[in-house]
């Protein structure tokens, strides 16, 4: 185990696949390595964290096979997003969520032209994720945080919003999407995941994380990995983030508050026995 203290209990943002999978035709990288969901356990394993959620990777789209297979076959230990088009029925989405889906994810962190949420179609779409008993897990640049997280919260989803909210280097776009997350957070309907925090620096990771345990505690946030690292791997190891977790967030009971707040939300429990 690679760090003082207890090990997370969740692991909230990790992708598998394997080069078998096919990219979608826009992947931003195509991994030529297997990162399958036994070695992701076996990573778990190795540092002492109990479970997972799989998040749903952009480099396939909508290609959710191996992910629902992975819910499948570890019921108890794994909970997973998925990203499906907008058009898709109430029935596939309870189907998903049966076996263990617990969001759909929107990939929108290089989408230049961002969907109209108020539109009849989204709306529809967002109503059934919600009815299906599923949250929004969004992937968006800082910037389009305050437009695009009230829209959601009018809509009736509950949010996980990744990565910090992907901070801006820019430090004013940076505050302005952190006011964002504040406020979705003041809504209860909303959580912050502090997760691939080695994909920026760490005063910008340190800077965010201590205004929403500032703001909210750690009932709305959520620790996660990021494995396998795509594009950073080799700078990167699991053993890594539990480190920088444990810097940003240096209170084992403030750590044990956010397992507690991942535990509830993805695996209806408190406790990781």
């Amino acid at each position: 185990m690679a760090t003082d203290g207890a090990a997370p209990a969740v692991d909230a943002h990790a992708h598998v696949f394997t080069r078998a999978m096919p990219f979608a035709a826009d992947a931003h990288s195509r991994p030529d390595y297997d990162y399958g969901v036994d070695a992701w356990l076996s990573d778990l394993d190795r540092h002492g964290i109990t479970y997972g959620v799989i998040a749903a990777a952009s480099l396939f789209n909508d290609g959710n096979a191996y992910t629902l297979a992975a819910l499948a076959a570890h019921p108890r230990r794994l909970r997973g997003t998925v990203i499906v088009p907008p058009e898709t029925d109430a029935a596939t989405l309870r189907q998903m969520a049966d076996l263990g889906v617990v969001g759909v994810r929107l990939t929108w962190r290089r989408v230049e032209e961002l969907p109209d949420l108020n539109s009849d179609p989204w709306c529809g779409f967002l109503r059934r994720i919600a009815d299906s008993g599923l949250h929004v897990e969004l992937l968006s640049r800082s910037a389009s945080l305050p437009h695009l997280l009230p829209a959601l919260d009018r809509a009736g989803v509950r949010i996980v919003i990744d990565h910090f909210g992907v901070p801006s280097r820019d430090k004013a776009e940076r505050q302005a999407g952190t006011d964002a997350l504040c406020r979705a957070l003041d809504t209860g309907q909303a959580w912050v995941k502090l997760s691939a925090g080695f994909r920026m620096s760490f005063d910008i990771a340190a800077e965010v994380t201590d205004r929403l345990l500032a703001h909210a505690g750690p009932a709305r946030l959520l620790w996660g990995s990021d494995a396998p690292f795509v594009n950073h791997e080799s700078g990167t190891r699991f053993a890594d983030t539990i480190d920088l977790y444990h810097r940003l967030v240096p209170d084992p009971a403030t750590r044990a508050a956010i397992d507690r707040t991942a535990l509830t939300l993805f695996f209806d429990k408190e406790d990781p026995a």
